[in-house]
């Protein structure tokens, strides 16, 4: 085994490998950044005395010119061997090998029938697709789905597919070693996603039978064959509810963000397998050996407002509050800044229980225990998810999401936590003037708290208090995940200027991709004036009606913070 490991990450992945390598007594170096810069890396490894790197997910872990750096550089790879990264990137030559291994795939091309989905062959992600009900629209689709392909991958390469109404997204974990051996290491359900972006994933899958399971399994054994696969890898299906078929979609050449629902029902720990088969060693377990026990939901918490289109935040976490009771990875800690650097995964609570209602439940309780403040994340949306109906009953499906709304949290549960908090913060323990109420020879007097609106206190204070922060002019809270802020009316202060309609102000934290107008410009309601990005998010703002621009204060590539006026449109007469 190796004495030391280079982690090519950072956040909840770079100390979730971090852990196992100290329980294993090896030596974790983490990276100090260029995380997309081979070169950069590789150096740091070397100066480090490290024996080999470890990609994580994301950035370089699945580039096969990594991967062959390091081995040039004399450190063993954990992942996979460069061949089989190239082999798998692209999802048509992915789909070659499926088809040669036995795998079944979706029907392709334009006599799949209507609907289909164009997509593209060199990505993912939900970039460079769209779904095409009408044969009227096909040459559209494709020219768009070609433009965000070749910007988003250099490659227009498009493949085009039967698009499934209703599917289930299910995956197999697998593990290859250099000798020969490949397992399974069961399933796991993805279908919670949003614009093919996962929110929250299970194991075993709920809905499948054992029909599709075997198919599912052995399938991706056969792939991993075919493809002379080695390590971690995860193999993806789509399951059609209607035909109850299931097709290969794609394989991840990595470690997976939702490895650890697989690990909590095998008791396996997915990182030692990759640093023993990395080493050369063969998989010290046979395919008898893994089985199943009960069921494990993931939640990814993201810096994220759900219930304001999803945009992302930023900004410092003042407070935050992990639940003890489930399995947490994550790297955040009281007082970190969130930037739109990266990635907006903050970190992922997973549950585990005997059965899949006894998870569901133990995630819903993690995810009211789960705290953050200083900036909005998905928490809320979380546990309003996990707690539905629908989730309950495993009636969600990948469109799901994208067909529904999640009702957002009522504000007054909060509010009257909010003011009983300011009560509470104020009043003094003993005295003369302990405010209690009293009134003599009366009923005690009702306390009233003014927030944004009066809230009137009556009987005794909450047994269950919140995370809660008390300033001056406002009160912030998280309660059952959903953070919320309550301000207090200042009689005598100033007030703000009103800005009007016509300010045009940063939705969200990011930076300015484009600016298509200058002072002074006429434009019309609709029109784009300002393109911003953040976290792999793009968001055009358009001009509230027609006007004339004027008080411009940005420009291509500026940072910007969330509510900054970028600018104003004044009303023609």
């Amino acid at each position: 085994m190796f004495e030391s490991v280079f982690v090519a990450n950072r956040g909840e992945i770079a100390a979730r490998v971090a852990r196992t390598c100290h329980r294993l007594g090896i030596r974790a170096v983490l990276s100090a950044g260029d995380y997309l810069d081979p070169e950069a890396q590789v150096a740091q490894a070397l100066a480090a005395g490290a024996r080999a790197v470890h990609p994580g997910y994301g950035f370089l872990s699945e580039n096969p010119g990594f991967a062959r750096a390091v081995a040039d550089a004399g450190l063993a790879w954990i992942g996979p061997p460069p061949e089989a990264m190239e082999a798998m990137a692209r999802k048509d030559h992915a789909r070659e090998i499926a088809v040669a291994a036995g795998v079944p795939v979706v029907p392709r091309g334009e006599e799949a029938g209507f609907p289909v989905l164009v997509k593209a062959a060199a990505g993912g992600g939900g970039k460079g697709m769209r779904i095409v009900r009408e044969e009227s629209d096909l040459e559209e689709a494709k020219a768009a789905a070609a433009r965000e392909a070749r910007s988003a991958f250099g490659d227009d390469t498009l493949l085009i597919e039967k698009y499934v109404e209703r599917g289930r997204h299910i995956e197999v974990q697998v593990m290859a070693d250099a000798h020969g051996h490949v397992l399974h290491l069961w399933e796991r359900d993805c279908s919670t996603q949003r614009r093919h972006q996962k929110v929250l994933e299970e194991a075993p899958a709920p809905t499948i039978s054992p029909e599709v399971r075997e198919l599912v399994t052995t399938s991706a054994v056969a792939l991993a064959e075919q493809v002379g696969y080695r390590n971690a890898g995860t193999v993806e299906f789509l399951l059609d509810d209607a035909t109850g078929e299931a097709y290969f979609l794609e394989m991840n050449t990595r470690l997976q963000v939702e490895h650890p629902v697989t690990e909590l029902i095998t008791g396996l720990d997915l990182v030692e397998l990759q640093l023993l088969v990395a080493a050369g060693e063969p998989l010290p377990l046979a395919q008898d050996d893994v089985s199943v026990t009960g069921h494990a939901i993931e939640a990814r918490v993201y810096a994220e407002d759900s219930f304001g289109g999803f945009l992302p935040q930023a900004g410092r976490a003042t407070r935050v509050h992990w639940p003890s009771a489930a399995r947490v990875d994550h790297a955040l800690e009281s007082g970190q800044v969130v930037s739109t650097s990266y990635d907006p995964m903050l970190g992922k609570v997973i549950t585990h229980g005997a059965t899949r209602e006894e998870a569901r439940a133990a995630l819903v309780d993690a995810l009211d225990d789960t705290a953050i403040l200083g900036l909005t994340t998905n928490t809320g949306f979380l546990r309003a998810l996990v707690a539905s109906d629908e989730f309950r009953d495993a009636a969600i499906d990948t469109a799901w999401l994208d067909r529904h709304e999640v009702p957002r949290p009522d504000p007054a549960p909060a509010r009257l936590a909010a003011a009983w908090e300011v009560f509470l913060a104020r009043r003094e323990d003993d005295g003369p003037f302990h405010s209690d109420g009293f009134r003599l020879a009366a009923d005690p007097a009702p306390v009233v708290i003014e927030l944004d609106e009066p809230v009137t206190l009556t009987g005794p204070p909450p047994h269950d208090r919140p995370v809660a922060d008390v300033g001056t002019d406002h009160v912030e809270l998280v309660l059952e995940g959903q953070r919320f802020v309550f301000r207090r009316p200042d009689v005598f202060g100033d007030h703000a200027v009103d800005l009007g309609d016509g300010a045009v102000t940063a939705p969200m934290p990011g930076t300015v991709l484009d600016v298509r107008v200058a002072d002074g410009e006429r434009v019309e309601a609709g029109q784009v004036l300002v393109v911003l990005e953040a976290m792999k998010m793009e968001l055009s703002l358009k001009a509230p009606f027609d006007g004339t621009v004027a008080g411009l204060s940005t420009a291509a590539g500026a940072q910007v913070a969330l509510g900054h006026t970028l600018l104003e449109v004044e009303p023609h007469e």
